[in-house]
């Protein structure tokens, strides 16, 4: 009978419902398990010059597990592998191998508590998930090379006024994806992050497009904000990749980070717009980072950052997303130049976000120095599969 009960419950996952997961349930236990695939071809124009073109290639960006169960209604937990990701040579900040692993505690009635590893509450963009994007790369600044998107840690959040708001206050490693090395760095400080969403008229969900066309227009703002110190004594160096490929990620000295991200959607029609700010006040006052200016010149520090605005519209009868970015980032105000990107996409829907064909296409417009890029238009096709 057991073994009955089981089939049916795969076969219902399977064929009775477009989410495409399984879900096993035992009394107030439950556990849902699904996964993704996604594979594109990627091609490069590069700058003159330039030979090298091991970028022009296919690749397997997803193979994804994810188990999410839950015990009675106070008790979560996730576990998120990217198989594709482990077996690669170098770590990609925007889409690690490890994604998720925490527990979640409901019981409390002031907040929730979340323990573990997973994505930190502070960007509307890192937090959209990857599936629900017409696009393959998130915008430069918000991949994870500036902020780490995922740490070790403790978040705290609260949702009140009808689910139209919440906070979220956490307590991390500070070194991102690269605390799950093991030790932190010799300084032993820790990553204060906090955030403040509100929806209107109702809560507004972190998607970047309303495939639900929705008549009555809706605005979700959201407010974040980051702060670590981190004095290393003299000598020491933070773990291989904690800095990344701009050196910013983390700093000996002081990081201050500040965000706004607005969002908006009604008949199909959706809007984003996000914009970050960080202060890093370098220990030595010496670092290059200063670019040799004074401290009466600088106030002892620099400024990292950017924006980003993109236009999206679902098009229901043809199943079709189309959208238009444009961002502009800066990993250091004292250095001259900027980095300038639009960004166009479109993604046909065979079966919603199940199965769905993704085509994005990247011109730089202007780079900075720092880690500047060698093309400068990027072509990406390919197909995602949520099983």
């Amino acid at each position: 009978m057991l073994r009955n009960r089981l089939a049916a419950l795969l076969i219902l996952a399977f064929f009775g419902k477009a989410d495409a997961q399984v879900t096993l349930g035992n009394g107030d236990n439950s556990l849902e398990i699904s996964g993704l695939i996604s594979t594109y071809y990627n091609y490069r124009s590069l700058e003159t010059g330039v030979e090298e073109k091991d970028k022009n290639r296919f690749n397997l960006r997803d193979a994804q597990i994810q188990l999410e169960g839950r015990k009675g209604n106070n008790w979560e937990y996730k576990l998120q592998v990217d198989l594709a990701d482990i077996l690669q040579k170098s770590a990609d900040p925007e889409n690690p191998g490890l994604m998720d692993a925490w527990i979640q505690y409901k019981g409390f009635k002031l907040f929730d508590v979340r323990v573990g590893y997973g994505k930190i509450a502070w960007s509307r963009s890192s937090l959209t998930p990857f599936t629900y994007s017409p696009y393959w790369q998130r915008a430069e600044f918000l991949r994870g090379s500036f902020l780490s998107r995922r740490d070790i840690g403790v978040d705290v959040s609260k949702t009140f006024w009808k689910q139209r708001a919440s906070i979220d206050l956490g307590i991390y490693t500070g070194l991102g994806e690269a605390s799950l090395g093991g030790d932190n760095d010799a300084s032993g400080a820790l990553e204060y992050t906090g955030r403040f969403t509100l929806g209107w008229p109702t809560q507004f969900r972190n998607r970047e497009i309303d495939d639900r066309h929705v008549r009555i227009p809706m605005f979700g703002l959201g407010l974040s904000g980051r702060y670590t110190k981190r004095n290393l004594p003299a000598g020491d160096f933070f773990p291989a990749g904690a800095a990344s490929d701009y050196g910013i990620k983390v700093i000996d000295g002081t990081k201050r980070t500040v965000g706004i991200d607005f969002a908006a959607q009604w008949q199909g029609i959706s809007a984003q717009f996000e914009l970050i700010q960080s202060q890093l006040t370098p220990s030595d006052t010496s670092s290059n980072f200063l670019q040799g200016y004074t401290r009466q010149q600088t106030g002892g520090h620099f400024f990292a950052g950017g924006w980003v605005a993109q236009l999206n519209y679902h098009f229901a009868p043809a199943k079709l997303i189309i959208s238009g970015r444009y961002e502009t980032s800066n990993a250091n105000d004292l250095l001259i130049g900027i980095n300038e990107r639009v960004s166009g996409a479109i993604a046909y829907q065979i079966n919603g976000y199940q199965s769905m064909i993704k085509a994005q296409f990247i011109h730089i417009i202007s780079s900075e120095s720092i880690n500047a890029g060698d093309w400068t238009n990027q072509f990406r096709i390919g197909w995602q599969y949520q099983f």
